[in-house]
């Protein structure tokens, strides 16, 4: 099954905790705190594979986790980092963020690229100790991962893309001057998922062709396969227009012709634009005025004609040559650049939460992320409590708490802790 768009879940690695501990020694009095830090969080990597060549894994399989780092441990040992995830995709996968569109990565090459980083771990007590705070009985817990929806959809890579309405002779086409070996017979979408074949040409010297299927009138707007695969002719570097010139199936190549250019201009106006080669297969159904009316057409506007017999390896020699030469002055494949994220005009310094008074109790809900830092507090620790009071005013819950109209000695209850209000 050919599959080029899946999209999937990523959450990376969350930091380890860090560690809360005190240096116990023989004869070494108020050893002090040495609690170490957390591990790194995995991060989740993406990187090409060239023996893929569908995103069909992703049907099956739709979240993927980093492992969380090791908390850290007495002695000031810090936990170990947790490993990456690797996720391979098959060459020319686009990554963009589900949500907005906006392209992360072009997993086009050999060079692997972090999609979501992990969490870095938190920092154990031992960075908490100061002249005045000798004996801190509290530490960070570790960051959260990065967690997002993100859209993978294939590009295939190649130089040159065979555009064309079915039953006009691309695969044929392909097959006899690569090593593909396409399904060839005489109906209309035999050819059900892009084919790729490679054309030697010599020494070191090849270019990859794709024969695409399903363009037919409507592409452009999704009638047919058309819409579903024109995404894989956007990073050819030419197109060869392949064309039924004998019209043995009652329809005139000069508006195939005019009628396909005008459905790639529908679906993307630069690829309307790209080199052009015409492609007149099954010249030997026609009179040599015939082809020669044809020639002279498209000749004058501006394009290179080479009538072809595929089915016999007729004429293909020149077409590929002159393709090799053109490709010359050509630019590379298409890279997608990655687009940065959205500036962030505003610091987010308070974290998302919700106050809610029922029977004159003050609830603060809606704030899993505090159930971290909650648990890293011990109540029994006049210092530790201290830490726990600057976090809730420097994520703006006292603040809101106030606003709410809260008294001192007014019941406060956190994720089911209940504690009276102090000002």
């Amino acid at each position: 099954m050919f599959v080029d768009i899946a999209k999937i879940h990523l959450k990376a690695g969350k930091g380890g905790d860090g560690a809360v501990s005190f240096h116990r020694e023989k004869y070494v009095a108020a050893g002090g705190p040495d609690g170490g830090d957390g591990g790194k969080g995995g991060d989740i990597v993406f990187k090409a594979d060239s023996n893929l060549s569908t995103l069909a894994d992703f049907r099956y399989k739709r979240k993927y986790s980093a492992e969380p780092g090791q908390n850290g441990g007495a002695s000031r040992c810090t936990g170990k980092s947790a490993p990456n995830l690797v996720i391979s995709v098959p060459v020319g996968t686009l990554v963009k963020d589900a949500e907005t569109g906006r392209i992360i990565a072009d997993i086009s090459d050999d060079e692997p690229v972090v999609i979501a980083k992990g969490g870095n771990g938190g920092w154990g007590n031992q960075h908490f100790a100061t002249s005045t705070r000798q004996v801190p009985r509290f530490s960070k817990p570790g960051n959260p991962g990065e967690e997002l929806d993100v859209t993978l959809e294939l590009k295939l890579l190649a130089d040159v893309g065979l555009i064309g309405f079915p039953n006009v002779g691309k695969s044929t086409l392909v097959s006899v001057v690569s090593e593909a070996k396409p399904k060839i017979a005489n109906y209309h979408f035999t050819t059900l998922t892009p084919v790729l074949g490679v054309v030697r040409m010599g020494e070191g010297s090849s270019f990859v062709m794709a024969d695409i299927p399903g363009l037919i009138e409507g592409a452009g707007e999704g009638v047919g396969l058309g819409h579903e695969f024109l995404r894989h002719v956007e990073r050819c570097r030419m197109l060869l227009h392949v064309l039924d010139i004998s019209g043995s199936e009652g329809r005139d190549p000069i508006d195939d012709f005019e009628k396909i250019n005008k459905e790639l201009a529908v679906f993307s106006e630069d690829l309307s634009l790209r080199p052009q080669i015409v492609v007149a297969n099954k010249c030997d159904l026609l009179e040599d005025g015939e082809i020669e009316k044809y020639e002279t057409y498209f000749k004058e506007k501006g394009f290179k004609f080479f009538p072809i017999m595929a089915a016999i390896n007729e004429g293909t020699d020149a077409l590929i040559n002159c393709v090799a030469a053109e490709l010359q002055k050509l630019p590379p494949i298409l890279k997608y650049e990655a687009e940065p994220k959205p500036e962030v005009t505003e610091i987010k310094t308070k974290r998302t939460f919700n106050i809610n008074v029922r029977d004159g109790v003050y609830f603060v809900e809606d704030c899993d992320w505090l159930m971290d830092i909650m648990n890293t507090i011990d109540p029994d620790d006049y210092e530790s409590l201290q830490y726990f009071e600057r976090v809730l005013r420097q994520t703006g819950i006292i603040d809101a708490l106030e606003d709410a109209g809260i008294n001192e000695g007014d019941t406060v209850d956190v994720l089911g802790i209940e504690f009276d209000f102090v000002v």
